[in-house]
């Protein structure tokens, strides 16, 4: 299972996109995110960007579940069903 570094933010975006992108071509459906620790809206890009691959391949990628400031900016952007992540909000009304 591929689990990216503690950090995803512009200043790595790219290779750990390119990291993802390489374990998802190998057949991998699952990256684990519980060490991710800093984000900014790359990792939201970045996210969206292995799930396109995954598609493509044919494969239903899980993430998990995501790390709270992770999942604050996937709830900001209203990327969850895109994701095929739960948003805080519907977890606070279920």
């Amino acid at each position: 299972m591929f689990k990216p570094d503690a950090t995803l933010t512009a200043d790595n975006a790219s290779t750990t996109l390119a990291a993802g992108l390489q374990a998802i071509a190998g057949g991998q459906s699952s990256i684990d995110l519980s060490g991710v620790a800093t984000v900014d809206s790359s990792a939201v890009a970045t996210l969206l960007a292995w799930q396109r691959a995954a598609q493509k391949k044919g494969l239903a990628l899980q993430f998990g579940v995501l790390p709270a400031n992770l999942q604050s900016l996937v709830d900001l952007y209203g990327a969850a069903s895109l994701l095929g992540a739960p948003t805080s909000a519907s977890d606070r009304h279920h």
